[in-house]
């Protein structure tokens, strides 16, 4: 009876380089999928789009296996970039429910299920995104 929100895209969100830029990373093994089926309630994605101009990514380095981003923040502010954000617009779009057909409450489901329906999710998401930003301005780009 409680509402849960899932960011599946996860920590490599906001560590992608320049170049993958409002492309959204692949979301995880479908965890987020199998909870949804388990629990026999849909999947609401939400979109945000703006988001990357809070915290505009120069470039990535790699330390100790983990992807470390330099921003803007971090360059004009130092120290306090990392909790200082600048400012933009975000627009946000609810879609529409996602539900499924596979009966809930199963001990498990085939990975293949599980990769199949995040990747129409995460395909339907950045379908959106990329409509929203040619519709959007910004005051980091036109």
């Amino acid at each position: 009876g409680k509402m849960v929100l899932v960011f599946p895209e996860g920590a490599k969100g906001p560590g992608k380089p320049r170049s993958e830029r409002d492309r959204l990373q692949r979301f995880g093994r479908g965890g987020f999928v199998e909870t949804a089926l388990r629990a026999g309630v849909p999947i609401v994605p939400i979109v945000l789009a703006g988001t990357e101009d809070v915290t505009p990514t120069i470039a990535s380095f790699e330390i100790l296996g983990q992807q470390v981003p330099l921003s803007w923040n971090t360059l004009l502010l130092g120290p306090l970039g990392a909790i200082a954000y600048l400012p933009a617009r975000i627009s946000v779009r609810v879609l529409e429910p996602v539900r499924f057909d596979e009966p809930p409450g199963e001990p498990s489901y085939p990975r293949s299920l599980l990769m199949d329906r995040s990747e129409a999710i995460r395909g339907r998401m950045q379908r959106t995104l990329d409509s929203m930003l040619r519709k959007r301005e910004s005051i980091w780009r036109g």
